[in-house]
């Protein structure tokens, strides 16, 4: 809400308790906590120092001896409500937004974008005359947190009408100093535009770019800490695990790779150009973004043998708004890496060969592209994942095909990090290939490993026939 302005809930009442000035200690670091409640209602503000909380402790002692009435909403006399609440949260995260753009990739700026939005609408009073949410979700995704911002640009009419009541309504930034209000945006960012159960990788996503947002906040000196430090959730799995359904075997993966080549109609050969870059998901365990970028001087393809291939770029599909050169796909060194990182990945014969046939018939991009649409262009996501979900229909069974079994090119990378383990790969090489933590390989994969319970049982049975 703005300052200044009362929410229909808002009521003035002398019904206030004010506590003692509580220390807190957080990562080393002493906080004071002065707490109060209006009405039986708590409110809490930290302090960076004693002196500070002791100060404001007794402005509000102050005003309570006066007969000065507080207000339910905000928790505040009205001589302390008169003085200067400092930005509005949207105003802050539009100077937010501004500062880390430039310096963020693409993937980057989307995921703010998407915080920054969530979060915004979150937070906003759920007021007569509040926009809708689809017309909220709109004006914030497509012309707030973007540069150039909202006021350095024209933009449709009903998008500014939105955006000039979300700067009206805003509540200042401080308003986050209520743990209410917190838990309130952390239980928002949980949830889908229709209302449901987002996944834990989105919620997550979002709540990171809350709480880096906060992080800068309380840099400036806008808090003493991050307001989300202050509340208690229930803690989630930080690695989510595959799930074994998903996760195809060697004979249904090579049905649904050689499946695809016969996707395409009047002489177009979509599925057909794409059948390495679907086997070097499965029999190279590469993402997909670094297969749409593979490039044959980075590859050793001999005629018999394994070959290699040294992987330094990626090229997601981000979309032109957030790229610095406007075009749909990044181009960005290796996934979680330093720019200048490269990871090694060998080949197997089925996949050199694979290659092999496809420079052959379609030859290579303009700049060494393995893969790429029939202009030459990068191979965006939604094409072949279009050609994936038409080759699942040719490669499997009809009672397979409604299952969750091998649902995205994705989970070809899945299929070939569970075989690597189930053949009793070294899991310090798995991941190395993989381009992933030991650590996150094996909690990610650990349902998908199977036979160990097979070889637990014979240890144990091992073990009595000692004693019998």
């Amino acid at each position: 809400m703005a300052a200044g302005k009362r929410g229909f809930g808002s009521l003035k009442t002398t019904d206030v308790r004010i506590w003692k000035v509580r220390t807190k200690r957080r990562q080393g670091k002493d906080t004071f906590e002065v707490r109060w409640g209006v009405a039986g209602r708590p409110f809490s503000r930290s302090r960076a120092t004693q002196g500070l909380a002791d100060k404001l402790r007794a402005r509000l002692l102050m005003a309570q001896e006066a007969g000065e009435q507080f207000d339910t909403e905000s928790g505040l006399p009205g001589s302390m409500e008169e003085q200067p609440q400092g930005p509005t949260w949207y105003e802050f995260a539009l100077s937010y937004m501004g500062r880390r753009w430039p310096m963020a990739s693409p993937n980057y700026r989307d995921e703010i974008n998407e915080s920054l939005t969530a979060v915004t609408k979150a937070i906003l009073p759920k007021t007569s005359g509040r926009p809708a949410d689809m017309a909220l979700q709109r004006a914030l995704r497509d012309w707030a947190f973007v540069l150039p911002g909202p006021n350095d640009r024209e933009i449709p009419a009903d998008s500014r009408a939105v955006l000039n009541w979300v700067a009206e309504n805003s509540p200042p930034l401080s308003a986050l100093d209520d743990r209410k209000l917190v838990h309130t945006v952390l239980d928002a960012l949980k949830l889908k535009l229709d209302g449901t159960q987002a996944s834990t990788e989105f919620a997550k996503r979002k709540r990171k770019g809350f709480v880096a947002a906060l992080n800068y906040a309380t840099e400036i000196g806008e808090f003493a800490e991050n307001p989300v430090g202050q509340v208690k959730e229930t803690a989630s799995k930080k690695v989510v695990e595959v799930d074994p359904r998903v996760v195809a075997n060697p004979r249904q993966a090579a049905n649904l790779i050689d499946a695809t080549s016969y996707v395409g109609s009047f002489g177009r050969a979509r599925g057909r150009r794409l059948v390495g870059m679907f086997g070097a998901m499965y029999y190279a365990g590469i993402r997909p973004a670094e297969a749409v970028g593979l490039a044959l001087p980075d590859c050793y393809l001999p005629k018999e043998g394994w070959g290699s291939a040294t992987l330094h770029r990626t090229r997601p599909t981000v979309g032109k708004k957030w790229t610095k050169t406007g075009e749909v796909h990044d181009d960005r060194g290796l996934k979680n890496r330093a720019p200048e990182d490269v990871r090694v990945v060998p080949l197997p014969p089925v996949l050199v060969w694979m290659l092999l046939d496809g420079i052959e018939t379609f030859g290579v991009a303009d700049d060494g592209r393995l893969f790429f649409n029939e202009r030459g262009g990068v191979v965006g996501s939604s094409t072949y994942g279009r050609v994936w979900s038409e080759a699942r229909e040719f490669g499997l069974p009809p009672e397979l095909v409604a299952s969750p079994l091998a649902g995205i090119p994705y989970d070809l990378r899945h299929a070939a990090l569970s075989a690597w383990l189930n053949a009793g790969m070294d899991p310090t090489e798995a991941a190395r290939r993989a381009g992933n933590s030991v650590e996150v390989l094996l909690a990610r994969y650990a349902k998908c490993i199977h036979g160990r319970a097979a070889i637990a049982n014979q240890k144990v049975e091992n073990f009595y026939a000692e004693y019998a």
